[in-house]
């Protein structure tokens, strides 16, 4: 499971021209589920997500979370993040999960980061997305749920 993760002052995301969750200061979560992901996946990317510190204290250092700042997610599925293109000019999809495998994964994940305490919305699985972010550094990272020690 992949989460890329963009520091924002301020995202929305809309379906058919509908505004479908919006956020303020926090995270733009885009999630990619990939064959094999579990449980586990989620559980380590969401404490992650929750916890790491790419917030800056009053010294313009990175040592506050999500947590500490009281920020909002903005979870969007995005199963292009699994995408394949080493070999010729079109990206594979086949290392992303069957649609409905990746749907309860990607719940799972809205869920537990709900469970956080923290303000929460979410795009709409499978579904034509337009994602307006106010990137704020610019920061982003990429997260790998392979990439956890003990995996």
């Amino acid at each position: 499971m992949k989460a890329l993760l963009q520091r924002v002052t301020t995202a929305r995301v809309s379906v058919g021209g509908e505004v479908v969750g919006s956020i303020g200061p926090g995270l733009v979560v885009f999630v990619g589920v990939a064959h094999g992901d579990t449980e586990k996946d989620v559980q380590y990317l969401v404490e992650k997500v929750v916890n790491l510190r790419i917030f800056t204290d009053e010294e313009g250092k990175f040592n506050l979370s999500a947590l500490d700042i009281r920020g909002g997610f903005l979870i969007v599925s995005q199963f292009t993040l699994l995408a394949d293109a080493r070999k010729g000019r079109r990206p594979s999809f086949t290392g992303a999960a069957p649609p409905a495998e990746a749907e309860a994964l990607f719940q799972r994940f809205v869920e537990r980061a709900r469970a956080s305490g923290l303000e929460v919305a979410a795009g709409r699985f499978q579904q034509h997305m337009l994602v307006e972010i106010h990137n704020d550094g610019p920061v982003t990272i990429l997260l790998d749920s392979k990439d956890r020690i003990g995996a």
